[in-house]
């Protein structure tokens, strides 16, 4: 698809004064989705990526004024500060427009649970509006409706709100969407199949008439992926029985206080009970789980892929003859039990964590994946144990175009974004988009290249072969970045256990608060950390942030008023081996060949993660700080094209030249 300059969208434009990658950016995504195409937008932090995808996507829907049936906008992101960050740009839009224009209705949702007070996860109705009479209650979703089409509000908002009338927030947002032009919500309305049929049609959504805008864009391809990644072990069969014999007495129970003799959901939880049990004590399933260890054990490595088909014949064989008068084939057998699978209900529990409070839903989701792709190259099955004990089978999504291109193909247009969107015709590629109808850009952000001299050693590795050669230098490196830095210093390690071993061995920190990101931090204890990190500079300290590349704190975390003023990133975290990787290469090189594969499947993902990391603490033109990449393989041609020409580096060679340039940097700011 062309691109061009020239096309401007001033009515939509948030702010008074228009940078020049704002005007390209608004210009190439007006032509795009004009032409229902789709523009991918390697836009880096600072250029006003929102107000730009904004402008475009207003000017568009403006554009097709004379079609009654005009488009709606989705905003998807996976992080509630940007729906926050949306809300208040179209504020600003609507407050510039011109009297007689009418203004933009926004809804901003979230999922159910964060909506909702509480939510009866046995029959699916929430506490929200107990006790209200139906009058009443018609009367308040239809005032709490007027109430977020008036003005755009932010999600928090509108669930005060609602609480405030005793109505619930979740279905009236929903309901409101029908009169709104843009909806912000998460990626899984539109990208997961089960979300998006049970939420698009009842908010009147359409994907033929939307068009998408996708935030953080780079995040797409994993968040589809896990979309369909579901795990069950062994013990899954011993664990669904516990839950169909507690179905079953409910349903005993309920037939017994209605004075029925038979029910037909009774007889179907019975029929399922010896199903499950089968599946349980069936030799053969038994002798395909063991004969499965045996393998792991003899190739002495932690997985092997397996053929869903056998997994899939081995349950069907499992169940055969359980059911009379069975006359179908293996599949139709197992979706038989699905349904069942399905049905079944039992009490929540609270002090449980949803994804493990009911292993019937658990095992057939799995067994639904396999059949689907069982004849797919694009899905692999893959056999481990759980604690090197337990047996597991994982479902790995290797191919994100197989959900991503019918959604692309179908919608009215999209603005795919983001600051590490990057080569975004490789995102074009693996999600599916249509090649002649795409443009991909990248763009500069404006900001002085001296705000973040951006220094990479060429002295130290991460690499496996290097690794403990190098790891005296790498500690020095980051003990000269603290001693110099003057104010906070994020330092990110590959995997966790480099950053155990840097933690432990890096213990003077030159009076900085020591902060650590755990292995399975919680979203409420990384805001507390990050609160801390605020907490501490207004007391007067210093603090070092001790986290992992592509985790919990180097990617989605806004480390806003220039609260770090310098960033370490420890090598290049490339994938370790596994049946999960390794069939992904093997796909990437049948589908794009080998040159490709190993950029798509582990390179370009790895850099990146370091490309997210180096660009958390510049958020505004005036931040400065400085960042340190501790690995010489980025000086590598191969690896140096995985990174944005614009970037401006330069290397350091030892620990003693790296503290020198960290002195200077800030004898200068």
């Amino acid at each position: 698809m062309s691109v061009g300059s020239g096309v401007e969208a001033r009515l939509f434009f948030a702010h008074e004064q228009i940078r020049n990658p704002q005007k390209e950016m608004i210009s190439d995504g007006i032509i795009a989705l004009r032409e229902g195409g789709f523009l991918l937008a390697a836009a880096p932090t600072g250029i006003g990526k929102t107000a730009a995808a904004l402008a475009s996507a207003f000017e568009v829907v403006n554009f097709y004024n004379t079609n009654p049936e005009v488009p709606k906008i989705l905003f998807m992101t996976g992080r509630q500060s940007q729906h926050r960050i949306v809300v208040d740009t179209v504020r600003q839009i609507n407050s510039k427009l011109p009297s007689g224009n009418p203004r933009i209705k926004l809804v901003d949702i979230i999922g159910r649970e964060g909506m909702c007070e509480v939510v009866d996860k046995s029959t699916g109705q929430c506490s929200c509006e107990k006790d209200v009479v139906e009058s009443a209650r018609r009367a308040r979703r239809v005032d709490l409706g007027e109430f977020i089409l008036e003005a755009p509000r932010h999600v928090d908002q509108v669930i005060k709100e609602g609480r405030a009338r005793r109505i619930c927030a979740w279905a009236t947002a929903r309901s409101a969407v029908r009169d709104a032009h843009i909806l912000v919500c998460d990626y899984n309305h539109v990208f997961i199949e089960g979300v998006r049929e049970n939420s698009l049609p009842i908010m009147g959504v359409s994907l033929e008439n939307a068009i998408l805008i996708v935030d953080e864009a780079h995040n797409l391809p994993d968040r589809i992926r896990s979309g369909l990644e579901r795990r069950v072990t062994k013990n899954v069969f011993q664990r669904a029985l516990v839950d169909i014999n507690e179905h079953k007495g409910n349903l005993e129970n309920g037939a017994k206080q209605l004075e029925l003799s038979d029910s037909k959901s009774l007889d179907e939880a019975i029929l399922l009970e010896k199903q499950v049990k089968a599946l349980k004590d069936d030799s053969g399933l038994n002798n395909w789980f063991a004969g499965k260890i045996t393998e792991i054990e003899s190739s002495q490595k932690d997985d092997l892929r397996v053929e869903t088909s056998e997994f899939l014949d081995a349950i069907a064989s499992a169940i055969d003859g359980i059911e009379e008068d069975e006359l179908e084939d293996g599949i139709s057998r197992i979706r038989r039990m699905n349904r069942r699978l399905l049905s079944v209900v039992i009490d929540g529990d609270d002090s449980i964590e949803e994804d493990e409070q009911n292993d019937c839903i658990r095992l057939a989701e799995i067994l639904e994946i396999c059949i689907k792709y069982r004849d797919s190259p694009a899905l692999a099955l893959v056999f481990d144990r759980l604690n090197n004990d337990i047996p597991r089978v994982t479902s790995h999504l290797l191919d994100p175009s197989v959900v991503g291109r019918p959604i692309f193909e179908q919608c009215a247009g999209s603005i795919l974004m983001s600051g590490t969107l990057f080569p975004p015709n490789m995102y074009s590629d693996i999600l599916g988009i249509p090649e002649e109808k795409s443009a991909c850009r990248e763009y500069e952000s404006g900001f002085p290249p001296e705000n973040r001299p951006i220094l990479i050693a060429s002295d130290v590795t991460s690499k496996f072969t290097e690794r403990d050669a190098s790891y005296s230098s790498i500690r020095d490196h980051i003990q000269s970045v603290l001693e110099k830095t003057k104010g906070n210093v994020a330092v990110f390690a590959p995997s966790y256990a480099m950053l155990d071993r840097i933690g432990n061995d890096v213990s003077y920190t030159f009076g900085k608060v020591s902060m650590k990101e755990g292995r399975r931090m919680s979203k409420k204890e990384v805001e507390r950390t990050i609160a801390r990190l605020y907490e501490m500079r207004a007391m007067g300290r210093e603090s070092v942030l001790f986290g992992v590349l592509s985790g919990k704190l180097s990617e989605g975390i806004d480390y806003s008023e220039n609260i770090l003023n310098a960033v370490v990133c420890v090598g290049l975290p490339l994938p370790p081996p596994s049946a999960r990787q390794d069939a992904l290469l093997e796909y990437y090189t049948r589908r794009f060949g080998r040159s490709k594969a190993w950029k798509y499947a582990s390179l370009q993902p790895a850099v990146n993660s370091v490309l997210q990391a180096l660009g958390r603490p510049i958020r505004n033109a005036e931040d400065k700080a400085i960042v340190v990449l501790l690995e010489k393989r980025l000086l590598e041609r191969r690896v140096g094209d995985c990174m944005p020409k614009s970037m401006h580096t330069r290397q350091t060679t030892s620990p003693s030249r790296t503290s020198k340039h960290v002195e200077r940097f800030f004898e200068m700011k």
